[in-house]
């Protein structure tokens, strides 16, 4: 199951070309007011260098997300007053030739449509911002911020959510 979800993840990533390669989410479509482990994924460096730090902003819809730790990274979490979290920021070294994944569990916000998440991807001397975000309708923008589409599904798990 990991090798067919990397094998996703990196012709996902090569379909999307060059220039929207570097952050990308998987699943692309996720059941609203569900939990979800949203998979980013980070194509390779910038224009030849490392990666560095990968930040995922959190969209304030989204109720509770927790990252999962990475061997050999850094976790930052970012939260609001209310201790919602805000953003996520992995720090460690990723080679400008290789890709990763970096994973939250999140709880989706019950409504439907996109949900976007705004990606800084920190390089060595350099940063590219995944963050532009498009109507519905409009032309892809030339650095999109990583998406999921929420669609209706089943109910939700009973009891589930006195454990989170």
């Amino acid at each position: 199951m990991v090798v067919l979800r990397t094998l996703c993840l990196v012709v996902a990533m090569a379909a999307a070309g060059t220039a929207g390669a570097h952050v990308s989410v998987q699943p692309a479509e996720a059941t609203a007011g569900a939990y979800q482990v949203l998979r980013f994924g980070v194509g390779h460096g910038c224009d030849g260098s490392a990666t560095r730090t990968v930040r995922i902003e959190i969209p304030p819809g989204v109720p509770a997300a927790r990252p999962q730790p990475k061997p050999g990274w850094t976790l930052a979490v970012q939260r609001a007053a209310d201790g919602r979290v805000t953003a996520v920021t992995w720090a460690g070294e990723l080679a400008a030739d290789e890709f990763d994944e970096f994973l939250i569990l999140m709880r989706l916000p019950p409504e439907l449509g996109a949900l976007p998440f705004p990606a800084i991807q920190g390089c060595d001397g350099a940063e590219a911002q995944w963050i532009e975000i498009a109507p519905a309708g409009a032309p892809r923008p030339a650095r999109p911020a990583p998406a999921v589409t929420l669609k209706p599904g089943g109910a939700p798990q009973p009891g589930h959510d006195r454990h989170h």
